[in-house]
């Protein structure tokens, strides 16, 4: 049975992997290319949540600005796709990106120049969220800042980087962001059905090495080591432990993890804007963690997904409802699934959720009292 559970995940990645794009082909059940394109976003969005896992699950570090690094890995790969389509979609008069023009810019910014190169732009997909993150990481984890204080520095980093990157529309295009869907990469269009399902492959394959990487930092002397720093770093420091290489290590991964997702999720979405730097979009994240349960790696991918697919789900019968559902969502999971999906289908199921009523677990160890003869003999002759 423990075996089964364990296969149980790869099962479903194989399952994603081959059967859901030929549902897709055939238009089975429904499912189209649409769907097929709605579970792609979903599945980028997992690296994300993996790195929120990572720093939040085992270090206990609530980050609320994680679409700081998420929103930098989009613009990376789109800035790349605008420079090197040339069409009459994406390219103006001056040889430059379209919306260049609306601003009266007739030389490319220098900070544009790297990325007509492809190697360059990949790298910077997540070597920029890694710099920033490490930057940001330092400086917070090194004055010994932790708990509510370091949400509410991560949030306020959030809104300054959305408010720059808002009004910079002489550099990329402000609120209104940068558009993929018309560019052209691996020879095809960036929005074209092909072009979906490679995009669509590439996240499957990335996914299992994102989730092993993790895998391998929780594990072993490092691992312990995040989980004393969540559980007791006072402790941990007394043992002669410096906790800050720990948390600056595990958030630099958490935001090369968020790059590459926001890479990803660009390329499925076609476009890529500031609103990704949101205040409710990074909250949303630390809720996808929660739902599928933080702590466990498996959790968060699972939870993303679902979270999201329920959005879609929810938004297309009643589209101002989601809210509702979402916040009903996150408070039934907190009351009475406090170990996510995951943690509620390894620990018990229904039979753990039965506890949150008062009713207790049933033990075959322990029988009640009156049912025991033997004790009933005894407090007879008492």
């Amino acid at each position: 049975m423990k075996l089964f559970k364990r296969l149980i995940p790869w099962i479903l990645l194989a399952f994603a992997f081959f059967i859901l794009p030929a549902m897709a082909d055939k238009d089975l059940f429904g499912f189209s290319q649409f769907r097929l394109n709605l579970f792609g976003r979903y599945f980028s969005l997992a690296f994300v949540a993996l790195g929120i896992d990572l720093i939040w699950g085992y270090t206990g570090l609530l980050s609320l600005g994680q679409g700081i690094f998420f929103s930098l890995g989009g613009y990376a790969i789109a800035m790349h796709l605008l420079l090197v389509t040339k069409n009459d979609f994406t390219t103006g008069a001056n040889g430059l990106p379209k919306f260049f023009e609306n601003y009266g810019v007739d030389q490319l910014p220098f900070f544009w120049e790297p990325f007509w190169s492809f190697p360059v732009s990949i790298a910077a997909i997540f070597i920029v969220p890694s710099i920033v993150a490490g930057l940001v990481g330092y400086l917070i984890f090194r004055n010994r800042i932790k708990g509510v204080y370091f949400s509410i520095i991560t949030q306020a980093s959030l809104m300054v980087f959305y408010h720059f990157f808002n009004g910079q529309q002489k550099l990329v295009n402000g609120t209104n962001g940068l558009k993929t869907s018309t560019t052209e990469i691996f020879g095809m269009q960036a929005g074209s059905d092909d072009a979906q399902l490679l995009f669509y492959r590439i996240t499957l394959i990335l996914l299992p090495f994102a989730f092993l990487l993790c895998k391998y930092l929780t594990s072993g002397r490092f691992g312990d080591a995040l989980i004393g720093i969540r559980d007791d770093e006072p402790r941990l420091r007394f043992s002669g432990f410096n906790p800050t290489p720990f948390k600056v290590i595990v958030f630099v991964v958490a935001g090369a993890l968020a790059g590459v997702s926001g890479a990803l999720y660009t390329v499925q979405s076609g476009i890529v804007s500031p609103q990704f730097m949101s205040i409710s979009m990074s909250i949303e994240m630390v809720i996808w963690v929660a739902v599928g349960g933080r702590g466990t790696l498996i959790g968060p991918i699972l939870g993303a997904v679902v979270v999201n697919y329920l959005r879609s789900l929810v938004s297309e019968a009643l589209p101002e409802a989601w809210l509702f559902v979402q916040g009903a969502l996150f408070v039934f999971v907190v009351v009475l699934m406090p170990d996510g999906i995951y943690g509620w289908f390894t620990k018990g199921g229904f039979r753990s959720m039965l506890a949150a009523f008062g009713l207790a677990k049933k033990t075959a160890t322990y029988p009640k009292l009156d049912l025991d003869e033997s004790a009933q003999s005894e407090s007879a002759s008492a």
